[in-house]
């Protein structure tokens, strides 16, 4: 119940964090990476807050041997850029570039019924559940 209730609490503080600073909406991410134009920087500034909060985080997590909720961190050691890195990073910044959405504020901004927001959130879906089909058949091929 404890793990439930931190994944609730988090979940509705990056909800709220996510709406409060308007990145569910489209037009405010695309003005932001649309540097030839009427270019919006504050977006800008939400990413700055992220890593405010993020870097004493992980500072954190150094000095202690496991999470509240959990047995133990789960944090990325990965340390090498290959393919599929750079592939999945591309196709994320085409794709919220397109449409000014990417997956966490999309969520978010699915309580606003919008059906923009619900064509893409089912399109993430469908994307994701192809991914699955596609990585199953490339292992079982290796």
């Amino acid at each position: 119940m404890t793990r439930f209730l931190g994944a609730l609490a988090i979940g509705l503080l990056f909800g709220a964090g996510v709406s409060i600073s308007g990145m569910i909406n489209p037009a405010k991410v695309l003005g932001f990476l649309d540097f030839a134009g009427n270019w919006d920087p504050t977006l800008g500034l939400v990413m700055l807050g992220a890593l405010i909060a993020a870097v004493p985080g992980y500072a954190l997590a150094k000095r202690l041997d496991a999470p509240l909720t959990e047995t133990k961190f789960r944090i990325p050691t990965a340390r090498h850029i290959d393919a599929p890195l750079v592939a999945g990073a591309v196709m994320f910044g085409i794709g919220w570039g397109l449409v000014g959405f990417c997956p966490g504020p999309a969520i978010a901004a699915i309580a606003t019924g919008l059906q923009d927001v619900l064509i893409f959130f089912a399109a993430m879906l469908a994307g994701m559940g192809l991914f699955r089909v596609f990585d199953v058949f490339r292992r079982d091929q290796a």
